[in-house]
């Protein structure tokens, strides 16, 4: 059963939310656009008809089932990625100290009319500027638009992911070729990383080997001969991951 006060705070953030999507839909014509593409590793959605394309950083609010008629929060979602549901665990926080039980629980009977208000209480609460739901027959996805972001900035995101066939779409990783998943011979980092780690722009996973790490003292760095050494190759993040746990039993 609803608290009172929550269902009165869950229509005021349902009416915000009509006009903010008016207003973001006037500003940016997401309707205009042929095709929609999102990515839960980089964080970016993008409209494009061609080579003609818009992007913006989003949230995954939820997602709402319509075989079982129910909601299920992405904080507790172990299949949605950290980089799109980080931010919502800040709805739980809000649903802890306000006492609303359907901020709280992670997965429970609903409606779709019940997931637009969950959605428009995510968009107030982490100050979206937008929503998108892409069309799908069983599975509703609830996305919070955060901020546009210029196609310049877009395709840098977008450069430092690679396709795995492991691991599909994660952030590159460089290694020597020497490593591999069966030997462990050792695991030299350029800084101390951890699994979904953030970087700064300029930072990218790299690892090489003993070996090299010998040949890179003897060259007294990185040159012509120590990186010819290395043949430097590009993995995914978790490859990169896995590797070390071989070499440094680290988990």
């Amino acid at each position: 059963m609803k608290h009172p006060e929550y269902n009165e705070f869950a229509k005021f953030c349902l009416h915000e939310l009509i006009e903010l999507q008016d207003d973001f839909k006037s500003r940016y014509d997401i309707d205009g656009y042929e095709d929609w593409f999102y990515n839960q590793s980089n964080g970016l959605l993008t409209f494009s008809t061609e080579e003609d394309q818009i992007n913006f950083r989003y949230l995954l609010a939820g997602t709402f089932s319509k075989r079982s008629n129910t909601w299920k929060w992405s904080w507790d979602n172990e299949n949605i990625m950290p980089e799109v549901k980080k931010e919502v665990s800040s709805v739980k926080n809000f649903g802890y100290q306000s006492e609303f039980e359907k901020l709280t629980n992670g997965c429970f009977e609903s409606d779709e009319e019940e997931a637009w208000e969950l959605t428009a209480i995510t968009a107030r609460l982490t100050k979206g500027i937008g929503v998108y739901r892409p069309a799908s027959e069983d599975l509703l996805t609830f996305m919070v638009i955060q901020e546009f972001v210029d196609n310049e900035t877009a395709q840098a995101i977008k450069d430092k992911y690679v396709e795995c066939g492991a691991h599909e779409y994660r952030r590159r990783a460089f290694v020597c070729n020497h490593l591999n998943y069966r030997d462990k011979i050792g695991f030299e980092e350029s800084f101390e990383t951890y699994e979904n780690m953030q970087l700064e722009d300029d930072d990218d996973f790299q690892d090489w080997c003993n070996e090299c790490e010998k040949v890179r003292q003897k060259e007294d760095g990185w040159n012509d001969n120590s990186m010819a050494f290395a043949d430097i190759k590009v993995i995914c993040e978790q490859c990169y991951f896995d590797m070390k746990e071989l070499n440094l039993g680290y988990r």
